[in-house]
């Protein structure tokens, strides 16, 4: 097994130390928006075989250059065919004080597609206009470990038809912001949605007047107002104070918003427009970096080739719950073919048996964890995560006995603590749990494994 130390990227939108409050490590004193851990090109781990390496960081390789040694051993036979030798998923840990770019990602054929033809016209890998980084899809997965709000996929037509009837009443006739509600309304009452956002999102300087107009004259609707007007105004008006005069703060009111609470999921299918609006969770998914976006950003859009991904369907918010396995293990497993996800939440130093079928990564975020395999050792704390290699299985987790000690205490009320970091994330799930939200039941210690489901 290898201890994996992890970049933490510094986008605007991350949240000031979100990432190291979370963890219970050192600040950075600036915005912690991802940690990356696996082995995409990009920003892959570095694997140490040693801890003594890791605290020092003089030695360690690159996760996706150990992989490529030897993959049938590090991945099995089976998920290295299937995956062209590869890690086929990335984890983050993603803390957002901002609203991410309103985004969709491409199926694994478009990718292949277009990654080939951006490469035939001799662009750059890193070129700013560039769509494609990689030649794989991004389906994925968010985890809440807080309150989570996020835009999912379109409302209902009659929805989202109502929300801009609404609109159209606040601006005074003849303006261009009432011209803006009517015209999408008429687009969504002939059910055609398509034409709404390609309105929108082409509409040039009348659809940015409407934009920063409406967030002006926006009020609270009545209590008899139509389904989902309330939480559009309150999404609108946030969105407007940070990126005032874009076209994805109307879009916003076309796409269902979703506010998690700790220990609930939801999964992102390609095709799937999108958007995370704050807080902090556990994502996972596809090793790619693929992101084709259409507002609420500075970044490149190219319309064409966004409109070309979308899904333009309504759909039900897809939401996903861990189920128990026969061995009692919650696993979350989305409709992908990349990874599932283990929610590991040990008390005392019993061990927990990790769910592996290939490649495991292990990632803790409250507590110091013990992971057991036939090979041996490997203590891992919350600011690192561990890679186990196929031939390692079975590998165990349990808490390391200063930890176990510490949430005895802590849970008995006595003078034991924690830790700040471990403390929050307590206090979270223990409020989910307590509204009867959550999975979970107040329990401290938490971490992730995450592997390849077992169909591959």
């Amino acid at each position: 097994m290898y201890l994996l130390s992890s970049t933490i990227r510094d986008y605007a939108w991350g949240r000031l130390n979100g990432v190291s409050s979370l963890l219970g490590t050192a600040p950075s004193g600036g915005p912690e928006a991802e940690m990356w851990i696996g082995a995409h090109p990009d920003t892959p781990s570095i694997a140490h075989a040693t801890p003594e390496s890791a605290d020092a960081s003089t030695s360690g390789v690159p996760l996706n250059e150990l992989i490529s040694e030897d993959p049938n051993a590090l991945l099995g036979e089976d998920v290295a065919q299937e995956f062209e030798g590869k890690l086929p998923f990335l984890t983050k840990i993603l803390s957002a004080g901002g609203a991410l770019s309103l985004q969709v990602h491409p199926s694994k054929e478009r990718a292949k597609e277009q990654f080939a033809a951006e490469n035939a016209a001799g662009l750059a890998p890193d070129a700013p206009h560039r769509n494609y980084r990689d030649d794989n899809h991004k389906p994925e997965l968010i985890f809440a470990l807080t309150d989570f709000a996020a835009l999912c996929g379109f409302r209902p037509l009659a929805e989202s038809a109502a929300i801009f009837r609404y609109f159209s009443t606040l601006a005074p006739e003849g303006t261009v912001t009432a011209q803006v509600a009517r015209t999408v309304t008429e687009h969504l009452v002939a059910a055609d949605l398509e034409g709404a956002f390609r309105y929108l999102i082409s509409g040039g300087e009348q659809i940015a007047e409407a934009a920063r107009t409406l967030a002006l004259t926006l009020e609270a609707p009545k209590e008899d107002e139509a389904p989902g007007v309330g939480n559009a105004v309150v999404t609108l008006l946030a969105l407007a104070k940070q990126y005032p005069g874009d076209p994805g703060v109307l879009i916003s009111a076309l796409l269902n918003r979703v506010d998690l609470v700790p220990g609930q999921a939801l999964y992102l299918p390609a095709g799937n427009v999108h958007a995370y609006l704050s807080g902090t969770g556990v994502e996972v998914m596809a090793s790619s970096d693929n992101v084709l976006r259409g507002g609420l950003t500075p970044k490149h859009i190219d319309v064409p080739e966004l409109l070309a991904n979308i899904d333009f369907t309504p759909l039900a918010v897809p939401l996903i719950t861990p189920v128990e396995d026969e061995f009692g293990r919650q696993i979350v497993r989305p409709p992908f073919e990349e990874f599932q996800i283990q929610v590991v939440a040990a008390r005392g130093v019993e061990p927990v048996s990790l769910a592996q079928n290939g490649p495991l990564v292990f990632v803790p975020i409250v507590g110091e964890y013990v992971l057991d395999s036939p090979k041996g050792d490997l203590v891992v704390a919350p600011g690192f995560s561990a890679f186990a290699g196929d031939q390692e299985a079975p590998v165990n987790a349990r808490l390391a006995e200063a930890s176990a000690e510490a949430f005895a205490d802590a849970s008995a009320g006595t003078a034991g603590r924690a830790g700040a970091g471990e403390r929050a994330v307590a206090d979270v799930f223990a409020d989910a749990g307590a509204a009867g939200t959550g999975p979970y039941d107040g329990v401290a210690p938490l971490a992730f494994a995450v592997t390849v489901p077992p169909t591959v």
